[in-house]
């Protein structure tokens, strides 16, 4: 029996992922997205892909990733590169980074763009433009805009909605609850949606940060870039950190995942503290 077919066997699932076909997985998804795969993560690759393979009526990881090779534009690539996204997010969730914000774009007499660059399924920009509106009080708010990105089209579906679990809605606590949602009644019970206001204040898009060109326009008072760039290699992570600059103003911050550090990887951003960056001396803009 070929190596490759007994260790997918062997990995104790009906499906066959071999090790070269993991080893293409990780290839694809690094090209495709910038995302690190580690041989720690096989066992979610196979749950997540499985499905896909399960709807096609494919047995065999390798026939799936032919017929993606064949088929560059294929749908199915969206539906790929969807699958080996992780979509952990939560309301204010890492909550020391929102009264940061709100001390920053206090007093302005201008609306306020913030760039949510991992949006998930919306819970971050949503608290980001719940942090706006009372910070800036209703007026100001609904002049500023929340740019909310992610490379998940599944995600960003959802996010569109602005419906959630009344559960996980509850848990920011009942006042701003009341305050941004509204609860479901009759088939919708348990369940709550954003307030028509908060949800006129976020635009979502797809956005790759591992592509050469983004399509959205700044600058940004602000950008939430948070536990995103763990997924990236280093190169990555100086790539997206260098393109971040031109779209950041020159007081702007950079708001980053509790785990990642980016002191030793660029010298355009110095840490103000709190996993929270602003531009160097040397990276804003000459007068």
């Amino acid at each position: 029996m070929n190596a490759d077919v007994a260790a997918g066997i062997a990995f104790g699932h009906d499906l066959n992922l071999t090790d070269a076909d993991f080893r293409r997985i990780c290839q694809l998804i690094y090209e495709r997205a910038g995302i690190v795969l580690t041989d720690n993560k096989r066992e979610m690759v196979y749950s997540r892909l499985a499905k896909r393979l399960r709807l096609h009526g494919m047995s065999d990881f390798g026939e799936y990733l032919e017929r993606l090779a064949r088929q560059p534009g294929a749908r199915e690539w969206e539906a790929f590169t969807n699958a080996l996204t992780t979509n952990l997010t939560a309301f204010f969730r890492e909550a020391h980074h929102f009264p940061l914000l709100a001390a920053h774009v206090a007093g302005r007499r201008e609306p306020v763009r913030v760039w949510c660059a991992a949006a998930s399924t919306g819970e971050e920009p949503y608290s980001i433009a719940m942090t706006l509106c009372e910070a800036l009080g209703p007026q100001l708010a609904s002049q500023s805009r929340v740019i909310a990105t992610d490379i998940d089209t599944d995600a960003l579906a959802k996010a569109r909605t602005g419906v959630y679990p009344l559960k996980q809605v509850l848990e920011m606590g009942e006042e701003r609850a009341r305050r941004f949602f509204l609860r479901g009644s009759g088939e919708r019970v348990g369940l709550a949606r954003a307030r028509q206001e908060l949800m006129g204040m976020v635009e979502f898009h797809q956005l790759n940060l591992h592509d050469a060109q983004w399509k959205i326009s700044g600058p940004f008072d602000a950008i939430f870039c948070r536990n995103i760039m763990i997924y990236f290699d280093k190169p990555s992570q100086a790539k997206i950190l260098k393109h971040f600059v031109s779209y950041l103003k020159p007081d702007g911050l950079l708001i980053t995942g509790h785990s990642e550090s980016f002191s030793y990887i660029s010298d355009d951003f110095v840490l103000r503290g709190q996993t929270v960056y602003t531009l160097s001396s040397a990276a804003r803009p000459k007068d």
